[in-house]
Order: structure tokens, then sequence, then C-alpha cells
């Protein structure tokens, strides 16, 4: 087929007055397609003098690019035979999606030329694609533009990003948020996806915002569908249904395998993730990390109309504090576990069963609806966060016991003031912690400093001065060091 150009050259060389033959040398093409295109501009051109025709329509075929009619073509090597086998393949698909139901076994176009080949037939694989596609009835789905209105739609969604934190790379969440009437994108980063984030990221997003969504979307993710019921029917999750009914916002759900119902998120989730992420993705903590996600935010969402749409929100109401509350049996080592991980309280509630709310970044327990204690939530697995405190009375009795217990190596400096100064009088140890058990970890390693009455240790003035208890601890460490090489000699 010649090219749009290549018909001009023909008709331009011809009103020149060259004969066919020297036009087909010139252009390398054969005298009859030069006759072909002439003879039909010379046809078109004697038209526009018809009053009966129509200009417009013979205009575009003068103009028109060179085509071929292929109307009326038919397929050379595909037989009879082959379209049988081919009906034959199909019905068998047909067999098996009524057994399996909804699935994504289905044959690919790539495999039904596998079978057809294997048969013995010679076709090629775009032939057999198009016999499928039509044999199948496929269409190309269309896709329907919305405009949403400010305030309306609230998309939701979790992506995935590979970074190195502290030199060790891990995979990290991020929740996206987006609003496709104002094109405003937003994302927290997390270490995980489970509820606790999921409710977090809401809370976050409407505290920021100062208002809610008439509506947000989402995909069948676990912390949204509970269980399906049936083909059409979902059974949502408790928490996501108390968010709906505190904020006032509706649930919508997409359908299975549905991305393009909330194509702005699935977008919004690309474009954070290269955008932010694809030049920089080496961090020192992870604080660091969630801190230059929030300022690349700030600027990627720079040109949003997101202005104009806080106005137009539902009214923003106090903060949600939703907790997961669990009944838990503290172990013999006075532990309670959540999520995998232990954490400790007091000893005596050994054997009970105490109340334990848990929240994204912190957990409280109770007894017999009496505050308890309170812990900052880990994000590890079988990892352990520990109180001195709540071992007291038994190492008052098993003061030995404290060397070399969990509650004491927990906190590594602490073990430093005991190993340098307390060793032999772990009793007095205790009873300081004891004394002074209101106090945070921070002042109670202080005042073990200052309560210390060894005389060949200097004790350090450390809260008449404005240094660190790590500056403090690592003197008092060389202090005792430098005591015993002077033995050693």
């Amino acid at each position: 087929m010649i090219t749009l150009m290549e018909k001009n050259t023909i008709i331009k060389l011809k009103r020149e007055g060259h004969s066919n033959r020297k036009v087909a040398k010139l252009l390398k093409i054969n005298r009859k397609t030069v006759a072909t295109y002439w003879d039909e501009y010379i046809e078109q051109v004697e038209l526009l003098n018809d009053e009966g025709i129509d200009n417009k329509e013979v205009q575009e075929k003068i103009c028109s690019e060179p085509k071929y009619d292929i109307s009326n073509r038919k397929c050379r090597k595909y037989t009879k035979e082959m379209d049988d086998d081919l009906n034959a393949i199909l019905e068998d698909e047909k067999e098996k999606c009524k057994v399996l139901g909804v699935n994504k076994q289905n044959l690919t176009l790539d495999q039904v030329y596998q079978l057809i080949v294997a048969k013995g037939h010679d076709i090629s694989q775009s032939t057999v694609n198009v016999k499928v596609k039509e044999k199948r009835n496929f269409h190309k789905e269309c896709f329907i533009r919305q405009d949403y209105e400010y305030g309306d739609r609230l998309e939701y969604d979790f992506g995935e990003v590979k970074l190195v934190i502290d030199g060790i790379l891990d995979t990290y969440h991020i929740a996206v948020l987006s609003s496709p009437a104002s094109n405003f994108r937003w994302a927290y980063l997390y270490k995980n996806q489970r509820k606790y984030v999921f409710i977090d990221s809401h809370v976050k997003f409407f505290e920021m915002m100062g208002g809610v969504y008439k509506e947000v979307v989402y995909d069948n993710m676990k912390n949204v569908v509970t269980r399906f019921i049936g083909k059409h029917e979902k059974e949502l999750n408790s928490d996501l249904i108390k968010m709906s009914i505190y904020y006032g916002f509706d649930i919508n759900v997409t359908n299975c395998f549905g991305g393009n119902e909330k194509g702005h998120v699935e977008g919004s989730v690309k474009i954070i993730r290269n955008k932010v992420f694809a030049t920089h993705y080496k961090f020192k903590t992870f604080e660091e990390a969630s801190d230059y996600l929030q300022n690349r935010l700030m600027e990627l969402n720079d040109e949003s109309k997101i202005r104009d749409e806080v106005p137009c929100l539902m009214p923003y109401k106090p903060k949600l504090e939703l907790a997961d509350i669990r009944s838990l049996k503290v172990n013999k080592y006075s532990f309670v576990r959540v999520d995998n991980n232990f954490y400790s309280v007091p000893e005596y509630l050994v054997g009970k069963v105490v109340t334990a709310k848990v929240y994204y970044d912190k957990l409280i327990i109770f007894s017999n609806d009496n505050y308890v204690c309170e812990h900052k939530k880990i994000d590890g697995d079988n990892e352990i966060s520990i109180d001195i405190k709540h071992y007291l009375n038994s190492l008052s009795k098993k003061p030995g016991a404290i060397r070399n217990s969990l509650a004491l190596k927990s906190l590594p400096q602490l073990k430093s003031i005991f190993d340098n100064y307390y060793s032999k009088k772990p009793k007095e140890f205790i009873e300081v912690i004891r004394e002074n058990i209101e106090k945070s970890i921070d002042e109670l390693m202080v005042l073990l400093i200052k309560y210390h009455k060894t005389p060949n240790i200097i004790i350090f003035e450390s809260a008449k001065k404005d240094i660190s208890l790590n500056d403090i601890t690592r003197k008092q460490t060389n202090s005792y060091n430098n005591i015993c090489m002077k033995g050693v000699k």
C-alpha cells in the first residue's frame, strides 16, 4: 500500500505531464498503481462539477489516504475443519466455566492457538485470535467518564514501596486517599496493612482536612469486606461500619477486579510511588521517610483544587479513637500477648484475665475496669515490651534474679548502671526504684547514680547540669574502667 505522500507525488507528476511509465520508474512502483490513483483522482475532480453530487463526500475521497478494500477478502488457510476444532475447544471452555464459576483459569488466546496447532493445523496466531474474538462475541469495555462535585467522593487504596531504612531493605505500605474532583492525592507510610493502620489513615486524613467526604470508595480488601455472601452480596468489616456511622460517610465497594471503578486512586498510588520514592529511597529512620513523604506531597498537590473543595466537605467530628477490645490471659511471666508480641503487666495479675484496648500506636491494659498500664505498640513480630516496675515484689524476694532478668536487659542504660554500681547490692537498686516508682525510667537512672554511696566512684551532679543521660552513663563507665585498670596494675 502506498502512502498519502506517494499519492500526492503521483498526482503532482501526472499534472506536470509525465507518463505512467515514467512516474512508476521514478517512484519504483507498478505503473498500474499509478494509473489507478490518477484515474481515480480525475474521476473525483469531474464529479465536483456535478450538481447532484455532495461535494463534501467527493472532497473527502480526493484527500483521503490510500486504502485497500478488504471487505470481501476471505481467509485462504482457515478451513472448515479448523473452524470445527476451534468450536469444540470453546465449547469445552464453556463447560469448564459452568463447573468452576467465575475464575481466573480461562484459556488465553495463546493457549487456544497452541491447541489448534497441536491438532496439526498450519495457521497464524493472528488469524486464530480474530476468530476466537468473533466467536466469544468479544467487545472492548466502554468506560463512562465521571464528573464529581466537590466533597462527593474520596477513593482509598493501599500500595507498596521498597525502602532502605538504616541500611536494611524492606517493603513498606502507603495508604493512599485521593479526591477525583479536586485532583488531590495524599498518603501515609506504614509498616503493615493491619486494620489499626486502615483506621488510623482515615482518622488522620479527616483530621487534616477538617471535614469528611460524602462517599468513600474501596476495593474488596480484607479491611473492607469480611466475607462474600453469594455472588453479589458482601459482609462489610465492622470497624469500617463503625467509622462510617461516626463520620457519616457512605461506603462504596467496587466490583471484583474493577480497579477502573476507582481509577483516580489507582493512578495516585503509581504517581506517589514514582514521584516520591523513585529517586530517594534511603533513609536513616522510618520517621525520616514519613516526613519526607509528607513534604513531597505538599509539592505534588500544589496545583490541586483542594482549597476550593474543603468548604464543601461535611462537618468534621472530634478525632475517633476506635480501639480493638480484647480479653487476654496473663501468663506466668506476667505477659499478655497481642498480635504475636508480648507486653508486661504487674506481677499480681499472673493467671488472671485482663482487658486490652488496642489502638494503632499503643495499647492500654485494664483489670476490672481499672487502669493498669500502657505500652507503645510494637510493629515487629515475637518481640517484647517490658517494664521493670512490674516485677519489683518478685525481685525484692529474689534479688539475685535481677542480674540476668529480661526486664533489666531490655534497658541497656539501666543495666549498665546496675552492673557498675549495684551488682553487689541489688536490694538497694530495687528499693530506689520502688521508692520512686512514679518517676520515668530516665529520671530513675539519674536518681540511681545520685544515690550511689561507693566512695571510689565519682558522683556526677547530673541533676544540676544540662547533660544527657547517655553522657552520664558513659562517664560513669569510664570511671569504673579506670578503677579496674588501676587494680590490675
